[in-house]
């Protein structure tokens, strides 16, 4: 990434001011003198190790862009980037592979920064029969699954009101992340024809969540959605894995999900 060539203090400034953040609100929260800071983003002065990694845990960076950091400053990167199939990651592989099977029959599935699908439950399968295989080849993107026009994006009830939803987290992500992949594929995501706003008004589930309202057959499955991560991670690839779980809105989205999942629907 061209992010590695630039030097620590001009890294450090943009971040200062994406976060938007004074010189003196950083330094008074990294506990060092605005002077101080100003020398180490005009190069005056070289932070040491320990000064980087304040720096970017005030910041509030993700842990890619800290081993960038560091590498800009000479050092070398804190965090290792693992495949999930790492023997290292075992444990991590297990507690994935347990939450999206005791999740079942409800979808859910994992992905990465950019929402690449890593992995599914078996509820997902039944959801995606109508998706163009063309977008289920190779590693899926679960937004472009849900926007494209063959995708999901033509049974999907509440389409203005997903789609809106989708966007605008996808935006806050790679406004916080700084991640030029998100901001190509938000890019991609605004260029599908969007659709008519006559479902843009929320539903109605007393104003607590925006529920995704899909069409499978003739009935239509109302779901909530909740995000996990993981809290703790120390590795570049778990820290950025999102596993998102569906849970049924109604009695009736219940039904039809665990007749899809008996083989019945």
């Amino acid at each position: 990434m061209a992010v590695a060539t630039r030097n620590v203090g001009d890294q450090l400034r943009e971040w200062r001011q994406k976060r938007r953040m004074s010189q003196l609100d950083l330094a008074l929260d990294t506990e060092i003198s605005a002077r101080h800071l100003s020398f180490l983003e005009t190069g005056r002065a070289r932070p040491s190790r320990e000064m980087v990694l304040r720096l970017s845990e005030q910041l509030e960076m993700p842990m890619r862009e800290r081993n960038l950091l560091l590498t800009a400053a000479g050092f070398a990167p804190l965090f290792g980037e693992r495949s999930l199939d790492d023997p290292e990651m075992s444990g991590a592989r297990r507690a994935v592979d347990l939450i999206l099977a005791g999740h079942e029959p409800w979808p859910a599935l994992v992905v990465d920064r950019c929402w690449n699908l890593i992995a599914a439950n078996r509820g997902v399968a039944p959801l995606l029969a109508s998706v163009s295989p063309a977008l289920l080849a190779g590693v899926p993107n679960i937004m472009r699954l849900a926007l494209h026009p063959d995708g999901l994006a033509a049974q999907i009830v509440n389409l203005s009101e997903w789609r809106h939803h989708l966007i605008s987290r996808l935006k806050r992500q790679a406004q916080a992340t700084s991640d030029t992949e998100l901001d190509d594929l938000v890019t991609e995501l605004e260029s599908y024809a969007a659709p008519p706003m006559a479902d843009a008004k929320p539903q109605d589930l007393g104003g607590i969540a925006v529920p995704l309202k899909l069409l499978i057959g003739e009935r239509v499955l109302s779901f909530l959605s909740t995000t996990t991560v993981f809290g703790t991670a120390q590795d570049v690839t778990l820290s950025e894995l999102t596993l998102e779980t569906f849970f049924p809105a109604d009695d009736a989205t219940a039904e039809m999900v665990r007749t899809l999942a008996s083989g019945a629907g």
